[in-house]
């Protein structure tokens, strides 16, 4: 771990792998892991923040596209290991994947009192015209930030990406080529940096479960979740087709512990009688269903038009303006608690982390 600055908020600068970190030979024109230890050479605007900078990086780096629970217990084990002796933490995340990582950590790391912000970009640190500085720059200032009481500003999971500061667990990435590559839909940005940093009312308004007292880390996730997107003339049957044979046969789906269901517009799935027998699976085998819609903008209403009606009758749990991301997360969050099908459900429609709106 090397210290690259000098005094006053102590941040902790993780790089687990992806664009951000890469820079290109002059000569061949190659990408290749930058060295964070030389990072003040780099970015010289980080000596005018006037924060303690330490770098970890990991000893294997991780591509975006390989990131998965595995990868989010060990981001969330280094901050674990040092959420004591730092006041805030920076990730750096390849982007194709950051909202999964993100939402993920804003639910495993509990009770949670420090930032922790993902960071990326869409061209390496070292290239010409790379938007990696600026968030860089932008991550740490923000990670460091304090209120007139000396208290941090931030303490929860963000994205700071192309100016804005998002709830970690609300946003998606919505361009493979912008600069501003997220979007958070249905949520505010908690803060804008221009010439000035201006912050949300909405920032740390996250309610805290009972019970939740001190820092932990949850571990164990229950990775067995299915997406389910419907889509005109999606084929139910396959769903429903049994795998294996004899007293060991169950139907496809059975092997998931949870189904993350993609409906229309404000929650809608068809009527027909096929897809009610895949209900009834669902509910025979205790499988928690989470509905969100497949729409950028909005929230599941259900009940509200005849077509989701069926949904409720079989309890599939209303996600409201979830994106699917963050349901993704939450499945796999809840249902490693082994907490039974109902409490399940019912911590699956309720507000965690402010990854959804309140009734």
């Amino acid at each position: 771990m090397e210290k690259t600055t000098g005094k006053k908020r102590r941040v902790l600068l993780i790089y687990t792998g992806g664009t951000i970190g890469m820079i290109q030979d002059p000569r061949t024109g190659a990408l290749s892991p930058f060295r964070f230890e030389r990072l003040q050479e780099a970015v010289p605007d980080l000596k005018n923040l006037n924060v303690e900078i330490s770098t970890y990086s990991f000893p294997r780096l991780i591509d975006s596209s390989d990131m998965g629970p595995e990868g989010w217990s060990a981001i969330g084990g280094v901050i674990r290991d040092h959420y004591q002796a730092y006041d805030g933490f920076v990730v750096l995340h390849g982007t194709d994947t950051m909202a999964y990582t993100a939402s993920a950590l804003s639910f495993t790391l509990e009770n949670l009192q420090k930032p922790v912000v993902l960071t990326g970009s869409q061209l390496p640190v070292g290239v010409l015209r790379s938007d990696g500085k600026a968030n860089l720059v932008n991550s740490i200032e923000m990670a460091a930030a304090v209120d007139e009481k000396g208290q941090p500003k931030v303490r929860e999971v963000c994205v700071c990406f192309g100016d804005s500061l998002y709830r970690g667990n609300r946003i998606t990435k919505y361009s493979a080529e912008s600069f501003k590559a997220f979007l958070s839909p249905n949520f505010p940005a908690l803060a804008k940096a221009g010439v000035h940093v201006r912050w949300s009312e909405e920032l740390n308004r996250i309610k805290r479960q009972p019970g939740e007292t001190g820092f932990r880390l949850q571990t164990e996730l229950e990775h067995r979740i299915f997406i389910f997107k419907l889509y005109p003339g999606c084929p139910i049957s396959l769903n429903l087709g049994m795998v294996g044979t004899g007293k060991e046969a169950v139907p496809f789906l059975a092997r998931f512990k949870g189904v993350v269901l993609e409906s229309y517009g404000s929650g809608n799935a068809p009527s027909c009688p096929e897809f009610e027998q895949w209900l009834q699976v669902m509910r025979r085998h205790r499988i928690p269903v989470l509905n969100v819609t497949q729409c950028a903008e909005g929230s599941v209403e259900m009940g509200k038009y005849a077509a989701s009606t069926l949904l409720q009758e079989y309890g599939v749990v209303n996600g409201r303006d979830m994106t699917t991301e963050a349901a993704v997360a939450k499945m796999m969050y809840v249902l490693a608690k082994g907490l039974g099908y109902r409490e399940s459900c019912r911590l699956l429609g309720r507000p965690l982390r402010g990854e959804m709106a309140c009734t």
